[in-house]
């Protein structure tokens, strides 16, 4: 199922420059600021994914100190041209290795940018990472889909159609590995064919729970959304926020969670 050419910046190059259309209200920007500056309380915090700053921007204007790390640099570009940018630390940076200066009061990743890590293996190393860039007591907040088995193993769909531009999503699901790819493949009169890929490698509340067990974070609270929506067996998404266990030593090891009963 891995999609062959598709590397870890393949996503964040191919999209920049459509992100901010197309994702703009993917959150409420608002509420997520709001839960992150309180939970921050006044510590530095740290942004996995922090693509054109979406999130990141807004945060340091509430008066956040705000680092961000991103694979790709066509998304940092973005980033960097936008008003407010200067008050963001943004840098290339990979979630499966250290991640250099904090400790942090709390690290985010935000609209399913967790799945991104390749394996179970990757998850492990960047669980490991947060908790050692975090402060004893920090926090971790993840926010993602909530994963259902797929009806079929593949679609097709229309995203958009206007009269000089067609838009469509082409997937393909494994849900025995718990994977998902695909295009959107964007028609243009001016521009031919773009093809923007995508890929991720899934896990369920319970699962991430148990590997971020291992890792020394303890799950404080989950959320439907940043509104802080109560979390019920219906929600299509999550907002969970991890503590870090203070009396965790930091690195957690391979073979601290059995693969066979979370894949």
């Amino acid at each position: 199922m891995m999609m062959e050419g598709y590397t870890t910046s393949s996503y964040g190059d191919s999209f920049a420059d459509v992100y901010d259309e197309w994702y703009e209200r993917i959150s409420d920007v608002d509420q997520t600021v709001s839960l992150i500056a309180e939970l921050a309380d006044g510590g530095p915090v740290l942004e996995l994914g922090v693509g054109t700053g979406r999130l990141a921007i807004p945060l340091a204007q509430h008066g956040v100190r705000v680092t961000g790390i991103d694979t790709s640099e066509a998304m940092l570009a973005r980033l960097r041209a936008k008003p407010g940018s200067e008050s963001v630390i943004a840098t290339i940076g990979d979630m499966t290795a250290p991640f250099g200066g904090g400790p942090f009061s709390v690290v985010f990743v935000a609209y399913n940018t967790l799945f991104a890590v390749d394996d179970d293996e990757e998850l492990r190393r960047c669980l490991g990472n947060v908790t050692d860039a975090l402060r004893n007591g920090g926090r971790f907040v993840v926010e993602a889909f909530v994963p259902v088995a797929p009806e079929v193993a593949a679609s097709v769909e229309v995203k958009t159609v206007t009269a000089d531009r067609v838009v469509l999503s082409v997937s393909q699901f494994d849900p025995q590995e718990q994977r998902a790819h695909g295009q959107f493949v964007e028609f243009t009169e001016a521009g031919g064919v773009r093809l923007r890929p995508w890929a991720v490698r899934y896990w369920t509340p319970p699962q991430l729970d148990e590997y971020a067990a291992a890792a020394g974070l303890i799950v404080e609270h989950r959320y439907e959304s940043w509104d802080r929506r109560p979390f019920t067996g219906q929600s299509v998404r999550h907002v969970t926020v991890y503590r870090r266990d203070e009396s965790c030593p930091g690195r957690l090891s391979r073979e601290t969670v059995d693969d066979s009963q979370t894949s």
